[in-house]
């Protein structure tokens, strides 16, 4: 699918709007004063501000769902960072870019994949009774309220770890299909609870047709990106390129042609009715962070390749087993394995793309230190003796 321009964007322009929308320049998130409910309000409003917080099971400096509002606030308090998502009914869990907290008011804009999902009429795992196995747990959640699918008789079936019970593949299957709702973890559990007791009443249906919610979760890509390519908006979602060809016109989006794309691009038109500008945050990002979750356009925008490599072999890393990209100057300068070894941070593995990021990568690293409650910080290994010797000497003048 073609579009026809009429504002052309340089890659700088596309990068800094990229930045802005993604909350890293000049943004007012970091904005403390009056936001309504404090530290928490402000994790909220990151939340909103991207749509979609991607989670994930690893955890080492914290999980990704606690560092995406640390990559743009700074330090945070972690208790406020999980209160933000889990209480009060301000967001739910369910499948977007991956499974993510969603803001509560896009409940409705995802009626199409709860629809999908059941007309599919199943998911990986196959129930051996559906009708009876489902209406067991829905009577339990309305007879005890919510539960944890250990709560409603156990996540496993005895055997290996991978293989679910009956009773988890039923209430995870009334998730898919919108049958139950999470809108808290606890202890990185999944509660389970009814959607008429945990969703607003002006929110829940189903009553906007697949159009309508593709409409808007393009629109609410092309927000959360600033700019981007086909390719770009559908992966935001995960929807398909079609389904974004289907609506991209009624989106709002403005087609726009970027300096050395070669794909046709959309931008948001509040993101190109200024100038971005301000204060750059200089960071260590998750590598499931939305800056930095679609490979292609993390090496598009930054030049920057960058790989998780926690499922390959040990011996097989280059950079590390969780390492995560050091923002700084809008750019992305090098990257870090990070872990805890009591009230130390040690960087397992360290590299940077220019001698001048040894500056930042050091206060990148001090600031992670303190928010996880790390006194000291410790270079382990580095792409070469100077690169350590540099950010070793840049952390001791801090």
């Amino acid at each position: 699918m073609t579009s026809a321009a009429s504002v052309s964007l340089s890659a700088d322009d596309a990068r800094r709007i990229a930045l802005r929308a993604q909350g890293f320049l000049g943004t007012p998130l970091r904005r403390g004063g009056g936001t309504p409910g404090g530290a928490s309000g402000r994790v909220r409003g990151v939340l909103r501000h991207l749509g979609a917080v991607q989670l994930d099971t690893i955890s080492v400096l914290a999980r990704s769902h606690e560092l995406i509002p640390y990559a743009r606030l700074g330090a945070v308090g972690r208790p406020a960072v999980e209160s933000a998502y889990w209480s009060d009914g301000h967001a739910f869990e369910y499948w977007s870019h991956a499974a993510c907290i969603l803001p509560i008011e896009e409940w409705p804009h995802f009626a199409f994949r709860r629809r999908a999902r059941r007309a599919r009429g199943h998911r990986w795992h196959v129930l051996q009774d559906k009708e009876r196995s489902t209406r067991a747990v829905l009577d339990r959640l309305r007879a005890d309220g919510p539960l944890t699918s250990s709560e409603l008789g156990g996540a496993k079936n005895g055997g290996e770890w991978f293989e679910w019970s009956e009773t988890k593949i039923a209430v995870e299957w009334l998730l898919d299909t919108g049958e139950v709702v999470c809108t808290e973890r606890r202890g990185w559990k999944r509660v389970y609870d009814l959607p008429e007791r945990a969703v607003p009443d002006a929110l829940l249906h189903d009553d906007l047709d697949d159009r309508e919610c593709l409409r808007r979760l393009v629109a609410l890509a092309g927000q959360s990106l600033g700019v981007g390519t086909r390719a770009d908006i559908a992966d935001y979602h995960r929807l398909k390129g079609e389904q974004v060809d289907a609506v991209i016109a009624d989106s709002g989006l403005v087609p726009v042609e970027v300096e050395g794309w070669s794909k046709a691009a959309w931008a948001d038109p509040a993101a190109l009715a200024t100038i971005p500008r301000g204060r750059h945050r200089t960071t260590l990002l998750s590598p499931f962070d939305s800056l930095v979750w679609d490979r292609p356009r993390t090496e598009r925008i930054f030049g920057f390749t960058h790989r998780l490599e926690a499922y390959v072999p040990k011996a097989r890393r280059i950079h590390g087993y969780f390492a995560m990209p050091l923002l700084a100057g809008g750019r992305l300068q090098g990257r870090v394995d990070p872990a805890r070894e009591g009230g130390t941070l040690v960087a397992r593995q360290l590299s940077l793309t220019t001698p001048k990021a040894a500056r930042p990568m050091a206060e990148a690293l001090r600031e992670a230190a303190g928010w996880v409650g790390c006194d000291a910080v410790r270079i382990e290994r580095a792409a070469s003796p100077e690169q350590a010797a540099a950010v070793t000497a840049e952390l001791a003048a801090l």
